[in-house]
């Protein structure tokens, strides 16, 4: 006997399954599309009755405004002495009337008709669509309206003195009637004084009348202004067109007199219509969503898992280039030095690679542009090495390639000159052609370390250097390449040390010499350090060090601190303090020196700052920012080594220098026998016109000093006069005797300055 297939069988039974479940999805989505859309037609035909039963509340509003309104235009002609007046005139001036209580009312209010009755009921005046009538015109609807008026004589007469309402300034009748077959609201209003002085009988006043149609600019006037669509009004008997709405219109007795009917705007019909549609879609929608989803099952599951092995992937590799990333280029090459390790076979080589002149790419053409190279130069890079080697992008413009399997040096040369040629091949990016090239450093496992960090930074040194040198080529790690960077190293990390132990570090004073009377003017605070194994070294060595590392900032704030105090006890015009170009950057130099020298005491007009035109024009906008600060304060201003930067005199005028020290390299070259230094004498010439003193360094012999005075240099400084000494030395040259409390206040700890 053949049995049946469990899968077959495991098959069929899931279909009806299926089937099942669709159907009840289906009905689900069936009750509850008619659920809503029932809900739905309810609540918005609940909306049509709300809105329909403002709409007629609203027209019933408006009329009643309407009446009130035309009461309180003719108060405007009505309530008026000169009106009262002129009714009492033998002789009535029909213009007058024309231009206040007839044609007037029509022009600016838009009443269709007027009429004036004396206090005996006699018509006056009429006036019938802008044009004055006969007096007599009123009998055609005398009947209509003397009762109106007799009820407001009435009204008038027993009603007690200040009962009229505070918004009307005289009593009023008006109703709605039909008025020669037009629909109308007639006000009747009495003509008093405004002022009282004229003295009149309640309810013997002269009346006056006002009739506005409903059926003319009135319903136009409403139809627009409360956008009642298609608003007109109806004569009593005639039926409504289809699917208009309307308004019965009744006189105060209840009597008819027509509609006003509209086309009503009913919000939740059209809600619904442009819902409904909507509903089916979404109801056909969902039921296709419902058999899509079911179908879709096994397919999803299969998807999850290949979208696994896509997130694997983009977790190892980079998603511009498809190349490893860092995260597997660290793996793979903490693999290959293990396998190094225990083999002891051929070693791998560790390239570094950086693209030159990428950044210009970047500035020129965009990152859009930048990111395309970068793919270009990726695909370029996997085409150039072996199946066994792998190359990885580290970020921005860096690449690393791990070469193994290194028979000899020449592998290393071999593979470096196909990358070297390859990016040399101009690049095409975005329709322009791109010239870069590539920096390429080497480090070898087993001679350069086997450790993964030391390797890489063994390659990433050797790449530096090959920017430093030229770039386009490539070059192995050797010890060499790491002196100076360990050297720089230990020199920051001796500096910060002393700067801690506050016992290396000290200054010394070279003092400055008048050329006139050859008596001391200044002197000039120099920075000394004495290593503890290497004895002492030049700030040349030391200052650049403490500018790269940051510790320009605290070391240059204890100069200036020590150099005040000791400067405080000297009978000298200056202590001239050297600032670094990176001190001089930073935004909160001048606030910082302000506060020293404030806590010091020392008078701000003996501190002169030396800088350097280098300094000066490297961010002119922040350095002139301090250097206006610090000389509103009282410091003075001199530029060091004049003539070896840029050599403008414009620097002058531009930060206001009050000094120019004139460069040794100048004063070296004197010769007596030529005549001197004709550039000493232009640079003297012209500071004594632009209104400047001159200083110059490095006099060290008697001729110099000659010179120097025959051309009117102020001052002089060099070993002939006098070389740097420590600050006791400048106290016994004084005959200076430093207080104890002085002593005790000179701090040789940068830290605690």
């Amino acid at each position: 006997m053949f049995k049946r297939s469990p899968g077959k069988s495991t098959v069929r039974k899931g279909r009806p399954s299926l089937r099942t479940a669709f159907a009840a999805a289906v009905l689900g989505v069936v009750i509850t599309a008619a659920a809503v859309t029932g809900l739905l037609y309810w609540s918005t035909h609940r909306v049509d009755e709300l809105s329909l039963d403002r709409q007629q509340r609203l027209v019933q509003k408006v009329l009643a405004q309407s009446a009130h309104q035309i009461g309180h235009d003719q108060e405007s002609v009505t309530v008026w002495d000169d009106a009262v007046v002129r009714l009492r005139e033998p002789v009535l001036d029909l213009d007058w009337f024309d231009n206040n209580l007839g044609v007037w009312l029509h022009e600016f209010y838009g009443h269709d008709a007027a009429y004036v009755l004396d206090p005996n009921g006699r018509p006056l005046y009429s006036m019938a669509g802008g044009v004055r009538g006969a007096p007599q015109d009123f009998m055609a609807i005398a009947n209509q309206v003397r009762p109106m008026v007799a009820k407001l004589r009435t009204s008038m007469r027993e009603q007690p003195v200040g009962s009229v309402p505070a918004h009307d300034m005289s009593p009023v009748a008006s109703d709605l009637m039909v008025i020669n077959g037009r629909p109308s609201i007639v006000s009747v209003k009495p003509i008093v004084s405004d002022t009282g002085d004229l003295e009149q009988v309640a309810g013997t006043e002269a009346v006056h009348i006002a009739v506005r149609h409903l059926d003319g600019n009135f319903a136009t006037a409403i139809r627009e202004d409360y956008a009642f669509e298609g608003g007109r009004f109806v004569p009593p008997g005639l039926p409504l067109a289809p699917g208009e709405s309307a308004r019965p219109l009744l006189s105060r007795d209840g009597q008819p007199i027509g509609q006003f009917a509209w086309r009503p705007f009913a919000p939740g019909s059209q809600v619904f219509e442009r819902l409904a549609p909507v509903l089916l879609f979404v109801s056909a929608l969902v039921g296709g969503i419902v058999l899509l989803l079911l179908r879709r099952i096994a397919k999803r599951t299969r998807e999850l898992r290949e979208s696994n092995d896509t997130v694997r992937h983009l977790a190892f590799h980079d998603p511009l280039t498809g190349l490893p990333n860092r995260a597997l280029f660290e793996d793979r090459l903490g693999h290959a030095l293990q396998v190094f390790r225990r083999t002891a076979d051929r070693p791998l080589a560790l390239l570094f690679l950086d693209l030159d002149r990428f950044k210009a790419v970047n500035d020129t053409l965009g990152h859009a542009a930048g990111d395309e190279l970068i793919r270009e130069f990726g695909r370029r890079l996997a085409g150039a090495i072996r199946a066994s080697d792998t190359a990885a992008r580290l970020g921005g413009d860096e690449f690393a390639i791990i070469q193994t399997d290194v028979s000899s040096p020449n592998d290393i040369d071999e593979l470096c000159q196909r990358i070297i040629q390859a990016a040399a091949v101009p690049f095409t990016i975005s329709g322009s052609q791109v010239h870069v090239g590539v920096s390429i450093g080497v480090a070898l496992s087993g001679k350069d370390g086997l450790d993964p960090a030391e390797l890489t930074r063994r390659a990433d040194i050797a790449l530096y250097e090959v920017k430093a040198t030229g770039r386009g080529h490539y070059a192995l790690f050797n010890p060499a390449m790491d002196e100076p960077i360990r050297a720089r190293q230990n020199a920051e990390r001796d500096l910060r040390t002393a700067l801690e132990s506050g016992d290396q570090l000290s200054l010394v004073y070279q003092p400055t010499y008048s050329t006139s009377d050859g008596t001391i003017a200044g002197v000039e605070a120099l920075l000394r350090w004495r290593h503890p194994e290497v004895g002492n070294l030049s700030p040349s060595i030391f200052i650049p060090v403490a500018e790269e590392s940051g510790l320009i900032e605290p070391l240059g704030e204890w100069v200036i601190e020590q150099a005040c105090r000791d400067a405080m006890h000297w009978p000298v015009e200056t202590v001239s303090i050297n600032v670094s170009p990176v001190q001089l950057r930073n935004p909160h130099f001048a606030t910082r020196a302000i506060a020293i020298m404030s806590r010091t005491g020392i008078d701000p007009a003996r501190v002169e700052f030396e800088l350097t035109e280098t300094a000066i024009v490297g961010d002119a906008g922040q350095c002139a920012v301090n250097l206006r600060l610090l000389r509103e304060f009282g410091v003075r201003v001199a530029l060091d080594d004049f003539g070896t930067g840029y050599s403008s005199f414009s620097h002058f005028n531009q930060f206001e220098v009050d000094r120019v020290k004139i460069d040794r390299t100048f004063v070296d070259k004197i010769d007596v026998s030529e005549g001197g230094s004709a550039i000493i004498q232009a640079i003297v010439d012209l500071a004594r016109s632009s209104g400047f003193r001159t200083t110059a360094e490095g006099v060290e012999t008697e001729e110099q000093r000659a010179f120097l005075e025959r051309v009117g240099c102020d001052e002089m400084q060099g070993f002939l006069l006098a070389r740097p000494v420590p600050p006791a030395q400048i106290d016994t040259l004084f005959g200076v005797s430093r207080p104890p409390e002085a002593e005790s206040q000179r701090s040789t700890n940068v830290a605690a300055a």
